[in-house]
């Protein structure tokens, strides 16, 4: 078998096993682009092949950047297009072409990348762990009342009012400038959120609302005209589907919200893509309007250079932990000794006795902050040596925001 790296010329190709892989046809092109494979970069992908040349695998990655806690943005790869001709499975292809791809990410000195997970079984033996997570809301139109008042924050600090700020209905086709640059601040100041090149929103490719599939956004803009925050929709028997809501603060999310939630002519609202845990259920009037489904892993991560990947993030509590980490996949141990000061991370091999044991994958899922160390440890994946190193784990690893994804790739 060959793993080799492809060019513009096998496009045609890369896209037909990728497809035969799963079972299914390449769509049809259409007017306007939005094809999703128009943004991959072939000098990032890869063709497994057979000893006669037949392709019977592929994989891909896009060079992102990932919001860490602490507003660090860091270049990450996003691996994609993952597949294996199912009459070759079970024959360590798969195996083969992840290991050659960690290997050109570590050639490229990135010190992680990053998935979404068609099966979750399938990436946690490579080293990818779970970090992100998403979940869907539906409200009730009769049951939408929001019990926050139009003028405040959730913090009940003074907000953009009416009078102030508006709301504006335009068309996917006439605000793709505005929804770029809003989007782009705010995944700078989000952990967990990706980077959406430039080449995405002028190709059209990828889900609403980059792609060319109708929509209707609306646009929140402050005080000064200055576009702030969007929410992606579109209205299908009696339903308000919200694909996305990008907002550069929380104000402005509840008056998106609003504006969905006081929609006329519609029997509920769904929001797509909320994160755990967040206000908008709180904001109800009716706590139980909000029906919380579809919970799911979103964004998976995978360390290649932990002392890099430690020191890169930003850290709100000191504190001082030695890390033993297993990487079975690529055979590799090391034992680190991670020290925070003043919201600066210093990590370097130790030959100290461990506080936490953990696999490589495990240190995936807490190292944007959405998984607690001690769920980890409870779950029988992480052992901690000392009882108290637990607590101090989880006020290390905690971001200042909970990380939250919402870029499809």
């Amino acid at each position: 078998m060959e793993i080799r790296s492809t060019t513009d010329k096998d496009l045609d190709v890369f896209v037909d096993t990728v497809h035969a892989a799963f079972g299914r046809f390449p769509e049809t092109p259409i007017e306007g682009g939005g094809l999703w494979w128009s943004a991959l970069e072939m000098d990032r992908c890869l063709l497994a092949l057979t000893a006669d040349g037949r392709p019977v695998g592929t994989a891909a990655a896009h060079p992102f950047e990932l919001t860490l806690p602490g507003e660090t943005a860091i270049p990450a790869s996003g691996v994609t297009a993952v597949g294996v001709l199912p009459s070759h499975r079970r024959q360590g292809m798969l195996s083969t072409m992840m290991r050659h791809q960690l290997t050109e990410f570590r050639a490229r000195g990135e010190f992680l990348s990053v998935l979404l997970a068609s099966e979750a079984p399938i990436y946690g033996r490579f080293g990818y762990g779970p970090a992100t997570y998403t979940q869907r809301l539906t409200v009730p139109r009769q049951r939408a009342a929001l019990a926050v008042p139009r003028a405040r924050t959730v913090a009940g600090a003074p907000a953009a009012g009416p009078d102030t700020a508006s709301v504006e209905v335009l068309r996917r086709a006439e605000c793709g400038e505005i929804l770029e640059e809003v989007y782009d601040r705010y995944r700078r100041a989000q952990p967990g959120a990706l980077s959406r090149p430039h080449r995405w929103w002028a190709l059209r490719a990828g889900q609403p609302p980059i792609s060319p599939a109708p929509r209707h956004v609306a646009v929140h803009r402050d005080a000064d005209g200055v576009p702030d925050g969007y929410a992606s929709y579109s209205v299908e028997s009696g339903t308000l589907t919200v694909d996305e809501t990008i907002a550069t603060d929380a104000a402005v999310f509840t008056a998106l919200a609003r504006f969905a939630l006081e929609h006329d002519l519609v029997s509920q609202v769904v929001f797509k893509h909320v994160p755990p845990e967040h206000p908008l259920r709180w904001q109800l009037a009716d706590f139980r309007a909000g029906e919380v489904s579809g919970e799911m892993d979103w964004l998976w991560v995978r360390l290649l250079d932990i002392p890099g990947a430690l020191t890169a993030r930003g850290w709100f509590t000191d504190g001082e932990l030695a890390l033993d980490v297993d990487d079975p996949f690529l055979g590799e141990h090391g034992r680190y000794l991670l020290t925070v000061q003043d919201g600066k991370a210093d990590c370097i091999p130790t030959d100290r006795e461990p506080d936490l044991s953990l696999d490589v994958r495990d240190l995936g899922s807490i190292y944007l902050g959405g998984t607690a160390p001690s769920t980890l440890v409870r779950a029988g994946h992480i052992r901690a040596h000392h009882p108290s190193t637990v607590t101090l784990a989880d006020a290390l690893f905690r971001a200042d925001l909970p990380p939250h994804c919402l870029h499809w790739f």
